[in-house]
């Protein structure tokens, strides 16, 4: 819920006048007044997510998908453990192969546009660049410093390795714009090089990271932790609403909770690591019946992960209940409405996914249920993100999760 910036306004000039009059003093108001007093307000705003084609979909299309998904399997788990890659921060573009909510953000002065995705399972944001030379850059908005006013470069570079190569460029600090929230000076990314042609099919031109400081790539600040900083938040939390069958209405809400979107009461669950978005997971019922994370497991909430993934051992016992046990994890949609609800316990509260939202159907109906083998992880992403409205608070390292309205 963003603020009604003309009522601010005449609202903030009512106030100085009065103040002005009580002092006798006549003064003439201009733009940087009212703009300095704005400045020292917090703010509660909403960014629009659309949702549109994913990678896959893309690669599907143009008939690419099959040779691509040979050469780059798709490992979930190498974005959240660096023994998988050569960088902490390593994030493989196939982690974003179904993710198909996007905002908008701009850049510069003046405003540069690009659509990013908002991801909670990383930390850094970076779009493309005039300087990038890469296919994966040609059909994608580019920054340009020469174009913004209050471009400031550093000496630093990035480098974050992805499964089908790296992205490396340049860290710079310029004025950045989500919503109404503007930070006038935030570090970020502009990419030189992209991994492979494949990300010329991706929908989105960059990543907006919102996990921790404690995971980005050289150490540059995340544009959250800059808006806490900066004071330009409410309250030192986020909230998520993800819409489903192709709805409208999602977004991420910085600085505030929509009561509105969600039914009943928040249930809060204290962080385990302060890292991603990491909680302590009870278990995974189905029918009463423990199928997986038995004695307790990690899970991780990110928005930049599509399905819902786990260890192989979990994730097979739970297609095999559904009848996704031929190794191709297809599954008859006719099937869909018999089937039960899968049942996440966390924080001794349980958490139901049903069929409808664990089952894929474009056309053919899959599993949303993917494999990862590392340390029992279990990654929440947009399959369950879907069924809850997420809240993620800094201030107190914790997250919300209630059933959406």
């Amino acid at each position: 819920m963003g603020w009604d910036f003309p009522r601010v306004l005449r609202e903030l000039c009512a106030q100085l006048s009065l103040t002005f009059s009580a002092l006798g003093t006549h003064l003439l108001y201009t733009p940087l007044i009212i703009l300095g007093v704005i400045r020292g307000l917090s703010a509660m705003e909403k960014v629009s997510l659309k949702k549109g084609k994913s990678l896959r979909q893309n690669l599907k299309e143009h008939g690419l998908l099959e040779d691509f998904l040979k050469k780059h399997p798709y490992n979930v788990a190498s974005k959240y453990f660096p023994s998988l890659a050569n960088d902490y921060a390593s994030e493989p573009l196939t982690n974003y192969m179904d993710v198909d909510y996007y905002g908008t953000i701009s850049i510069g002065t003046p405003a540069q546009d690009f659509t990013v995705i908002f991801d909670t399972g990383s930390s850094n944001l970076w779009v493309p660049s005039v300087y990038c030379s890469s296919t994966a850059c040609s059909n994608h908005n580019k920054f340009n410093p020469s174009d913004s006013s209050t471009y400031q470069a550093t000496s630093q570079s990035l480098s974050i390795q992805y499964g089908t190569g790296s992205m490396t460029g340049i860290l710079a600090y310029d004025t950045v714009q989500v919503g109404g929230i503007v930070d006038t000076k935030q570090i970020f990314g502009l990419s030189e090089t992209e991994p492979g042609s494949t990300f010329y099919y991706a929908p989105f031109d960059g990543i907006l990271g919102l996990a921790f400081p404690s995971i980005a790539s050289s150490g540059a600040t995340p544009v959250f932790d800059n808006m806490m900083n900066e004071g330009l938040v409410s309250q030192d939390l986020f909230s998520v609403y993800l819409s489903s069958n192709g709805q409208s209405g999602s977004f991420v809400m910085f600085g505030g909770i929509d009561s509105s979107y969600y039914s009943g009461s928040l249930n809060w669950i204290p962080l385990s690591s302060e890292t991603y978005w990491e909680i302590t997971m009870d278990s995974v019922t189905m029918n009463g019946q423990t199928i997986a994370c038995s004695g307790g497991c990690q899970a991780i909430i990110d928005t930049g992960t599509s399905l819902l993934a786990g260890p192989s051992t979990g994730i097979s016992s739970i297609n095999s209940y559904i009848g996704a046990s031929d190794g191709t994890v297809r599954i008859s949609c006719s099937d869909m409405s018999s089937l039960p609800n899968i049942v996440f316990t966390i924080n001794g509260i349980e958490f139901p996914v049903p069929a409808s939202a664990y089952i894929i159907d474009s056309g053919s109906c899959t599993s949303g249920f993917e494999s990862i083998d590392v340390g029992g992880l279990w990654i929440l992403g947009d399959v369950f993100i879907r069924q809850y409205y997420v809240v993620f608070d800094r201030a107190n390292n914790q997250v919300a999760l209630a059933n959406v309205a």
